[in-house]
This record gives structure tokens, C-alpha cells and sequence, in this order.
């Protein structure tokens, strides 16, 4: 049973409590020694960890929930699915999607602990995203991490905000991701920088882009 290998975190924001199933270590990897075996170059399960910039767009969402109250949320490399799941707090709906079925079975369980009946899961590569996805506001937090997927980031981005979505995009502070934010900077409405003590200390970046500069939150 999955649930033997998955440990229950209550994570607050504000007054929202977020109940969140994240794996163990026998669980990640497990499933690391298996993709290991199904495919050659397999890549570590990153998903399976709350990551520092997930809080910092968590804290955002919770600072502005205005931003998202009412609206079609979609999040992309969700991962395990916090920021969705804060977000369903106040939109009509979030799609919470990833491009591995590991880390959708784990978000469905958050998911249904929660008992929201306004999110639901689905699975997106940002390489094949179909045409007709649509949402007024997207969800991106610690996509930036590989160099090689950069172009492929930008027009997603780019497609999304031709289309009138507002995309909130949260990052660890990385040299490595300075040219890539550099590009998105025409776009950028608003940006504020944190502090993340959870798990280590980082500082974490907040964008709010759009057609529009300087358009206030």
C-alpha cells in the first residue's frame, strides 16, 4: 500500500492548514531503482520533496489570494502539489498537473485528505502541451533548474501570456537562471524576494508576469 510508504505534514499559511502526503525515503528510492531499470539516464525523483520556492509561492498565494479568488488555476510541474492545493482554497478551479504518474498518485491522495472537490489532477509534459489548455492564471515554482529545458520554458511561458494568463513564477535565487529571468523581465508585473527557512535556508525569488508592466497586485 502506498499509504505505508507516505507521511502525513500539516503545513499552515495564514489561516489555511494544508494537509500534504509526502514519501518516505524507502519510497523515493524505490522508485528511483526502478526508473533505473525501465530507462537509461533516469533522473532522481525531485518531485517527492517540498521545495523552498513551493513555500515561497505558497506564502505569496496566501499574501494575495486576490490574485487567484474565483479564477481557473493551473500548475504545471506541480510536483507534490502544495501550491495547487493552497490555491484551491480560494479558486473555482485548479488543475494540479505533472508529467510523472508517481507524483499525480500522491497529489490524488492529498487531494482527497483535503476533501476539495474544486481540484483535480492531470498529466502535462510542458513539451506536449495540448492547445486547447487554457487558464487565467499558472502556476510555475522551481521549474527553472536544467539549462537544457530553458527554450522550451520560455515558450510556454510566452504562449500563456499571449493568451492573457497571469503566471506566477517562483524560483531559488540561481546564477545559472539569471538569462532565463532576464528574458521574462518585459513581462514582469511584479517581484518580491524572500526568506525560506524550510528545510534549509533560501532565498526565493516571486514573479507575477503578464502583458502588462507594473501592474499592481
Amino acid at each position: 500500500m502506498m499509504n505505508d510508504k507516505l507521511s502525513l505534514e500539516i503545513i499552515e499559511f495564514g489561516n489555511t492548514s494544508i494537509k500534504l502526503y509526502v514519501p518516505g525515503y524507502g519510497y523515493v528510492k524505490q522508485k528511483y531503482e526502478e526508473s533505473k531499470l525501465n530507462a537509461a539516464g533516469a533522473h532522481f525523483p525531485y518531485w517527492a520533496k517540498i521545495w523552498p520556492a513551493a513555500i515561497g509561492m505558497c506564502n505569496f498565494i496566501n499574501a494575495h489570494s486576490s490574485l487567484i479568488t474565483g479564477k481557473k488555476v493551473l500548475e504545471l510541474a506541480a510536483g507534490l502539489g502544495l501550491p495547487s492545493l493552497l490555491a484551491a482554497a480560494y479558486a473555482a478551479e485548479v488543475c494540479c498537473s505533472d508529467y510523472l504518474q508517481d507524483a499525480i498518485d500522491v497529489i490524488d491522495r492529498s487531494i482527497a485528505i483535503n476533501e476539495y472537490n474544486n481540484i483535480y489532477t492531470q498529466l502535462l509534459n510542458w513539451h506536449h502541451l495540448p492547445d486547447s489548455l487554457q487558464a487565467d492564471i499558472l502556476l510555475m515554482s522551481d521549474v527553472n533548474y536544467d539549462e537544457e529545458e530553458f527554450a522550451v520554458l520560455y515558450k510556454v511561458i510566452e504562449r500563456f501570456i499571449a493568451g492573457g494568463t497571469t503566471i506566477i513564477l517562483s524560483t531559488p535565487q540561481r546564477l545559472m537562471a539569471k538569462s532565463f529571468i532576464g528574458k521574462l523581465m518585459p513581462w514582469v508585473a511584479h517581484q518580491e524576494e524572500m526568506e525560506i527557512n524550510v528545510p534549509e535556508k533560501t532565498f526565493v525569488s516571486i514573479f507575477v508576469l503578464r502583458k502588462k508592466k507594473k501592474d499592481k497586485v
